[in-house]
């Protein structure tokens, strides 16, 4: 596959006041941090041992072609000096500067391997090449986190390594800057906030990262510069000494390709996988205790019920979409087919018997669960819709991404879809999106190379068709902006609607945020929601 230089494949929000204050920072012993290098340094050998052994069984014994070129290049030397005994002093001069495999290349180095390829010296203060000293105290302010700060999560692939990246958004300052990461060793897929500790079941702030890996891993964090997740959820191991591919035992066989968490009983994880499978984990044991089999096809999404515990929804390539029952999953499920592979699918949370699932085609399905036929059919985009969530608070306002490098607001109250926005976010192709828990109206998105965040109601026609269903405050705020939004009652409303949106770019206000200790509260009526970009 071939993917671009930079991507945010997938992307989730973490509600105020859930985060520490201020995060912890790990403190690893030299020998636990020799142990993770030395760990990292054996990987590397066993995977290029492995290769080495190959070449070697292909050639023949007494045909050693390291031995051969060797040979080779003594024979033409030696010739040379016959031939010119002048170039001496130039062989002499190359021994010296070391300029015998001057043009040869570097053996490339794999990026996702650990730190082990990278990391010499178990502490800087151990490097005699760093002169400058950690100033524990430099970066402290930075560190705070606001009790009006907002988390997003994102994986990020970038110039061949993948990072998982904690932003903090501040939505009265509009600030978005990147709070610390974490180096991956597989290109991440799908991510899922949680409040429970595999360690004791006890409330938390972690994330489930799924990845090419079988392997879930949880990350917490309100812990800074960790090295390594604190629980792996399907152990992997290799079949054999010479094994290309490594299997999981209690887990999944392939990708995990998407995750849900229950919220109403939170040591249950739901995990869709490549390998056909959902699994359903029970986080205070670490395994699956249940396994979906019923897709014949990659399951691509998965999301529980925001109010029944046992009813968890999938999409799959196999172009179905299903509800089961997990307390009889075999006996008590519901399908509905549709046009091309599943992308996402997610429940209608102001209307819970509904849910809605995407397609690479570029088709909405909107399903009733009492309904055997799907309620409304809408062809929402020209490519793959990569992303659709509602509002947090706003009934019917629904959010699509797309292939297509666009974003769309819509209208699906009573079942009834209109556009109310088509924007070009100027981020490439758009692969996640993902709605703020504690600002209905503000949403993240992941493109290729950046991660935006915009407030919607800096669209003047979002403004005047959801003013009506804004709780009073966000109402009250955009009081006195009436006079921008000029709409005839003759005009043709798609008509209207084009000529709104002619500048939302340049209203927008697209910009690189500064760090939040530079920014100051902007003293306005209605503070404008800007996009910002990272």
């Amino acid at each position: 596959m071939n993917r671009p230089p930079s991507i945010v494949p997938c992307i989730a929000w973490v509600k105020r006041g859930i985060a520490k204050k201020n995060p912890d920072k790990i403190q690893l012993e030299k020998d636990e941090l020799k142990r993770l290098i030395s760990e990292a340094q054996e990987a590397l050998d066993d995977n290029s041992g492995e290769e080495n052994d190959e070449e070697i069984e292909e050639t023949e014994e007494g045909n050693d072609p390291l031995k051969t070129s060797k040979e080779k290049k003594k024979k033409i030397k030696d010739k040379k000096k016959r031939e010119n005994p002048s170039d001496d002093d130039d062989d002499d001069f190359i021994k010296k500067y070391g300029l015998d495999d001057y043009d040869e290349e570097e053996e490339e180095r794999n990026p996702l391997t650990g730190i082990g390829e990278v990391c010499e010296f178990v502490t800087s203060e151990d490097d005699p090449y760093i002169t400058l000293k950690n100033d524990e105290d430099s970066d402290s302010e930075d560190n705070v986190i606001k009790p009006t700060d907002n988390l997003i999560i994102n994986g990020r692939y970038h110039d061949e390594s993948c990072v998982l990246e904690i932003h903090v958004y501040n939505e009265e300052l509009g600030n978005l800057y990147i709070h610390h990461d974490y180096l991956l060793a597989s290109f991440p897929l799908a991510v899922e906030w949680l409040n429970y500790d595999v360690a004791d079941g006890s409330m938390g702030n972690f994330v489930a990262l799924g990845t090419m890996e079988p392997v879930i891993e949880i990350w917490d964090l309100d812990v800074l510069e960790s090295l390594e997740p604190v629980a792996r959820l399907g152990e992997v191991v290799k079949k054999k000494k010479k094994a290309k591919k490594k299997v999981s035992v209690g887990g999944h066989t392939d990708a995990v390709l998407d995750l849900s968490w229950n919220h109403t009983v939170r040591n249950v994880l739901a995990s869709a996988s490549a390998d056909f499978t959902v699994g359903v984990w029970d986080l205070s044991e670490g395994k699956i205790v249940t396994s979906l089999t019923q897709h014949k096809e990659k399951v691509q999404c998965v999301k529980w019920h925001p109010q029944e515990s046992q009813t968890l929804l999938s999409g799959s390539f196999d172009q179905t979409v299903k509800v089961f029952d997990c307390r009889s999953p075999s006996d008590t499920h519901k399908s509905w087919s549709v046009e091309g592979e599943v992308e996402r699918a997610i429940w209608n949370v102001h209307n819970p018997i509904q849910c809605l699932a995407s397609t690479d085609k570029g088709m909405i399905y909107c399903m009733d669960i009492r309904s055997e036929k799907p309620v409304f059919t809408l062809s929402a985009h020209d490519k793959t819709v990569t992303g659709v969530c509602f509002s947090s608070q706003i009934p019917g306002l629904l959010v699509t991404t797309s292939e297509d490098k666009t974003m769309k607001v819509w209208d699906v109250l009573d079942s009834k879809p209109s556009c109310i926005l088509s924007r070009n976010m100027r981020m490439g192709q758009i692969h996640s999106a993902g709605c703020c828990p504690d600002a209905p109206f503000v949403f993240a998105f992941g493109g290729e190379g950046e991660v935006k965040v915009w407030d919607i109601r800096e669209s003047a026609a979002v403004r005047k068709h959801f003013i009506n269903r804004m709780p009073a405050k966000l109402a009250q705020e955009c009081e006195g902006d009436e006079s921008d939004v000029k709409i005839n009652k003759d005009d043709d409303p798609v008509e209207a609607m084009e000529r709104l949106n002619v500048d939302e770019e340049e209203e927008a206000g697209v910009h690189a945020p500064s760090p939040p200790k530079k920014k100051k509260k902007r003293k306005q009526k209605k503070p404008k929601k800007t996009v910002l970009v990272l």
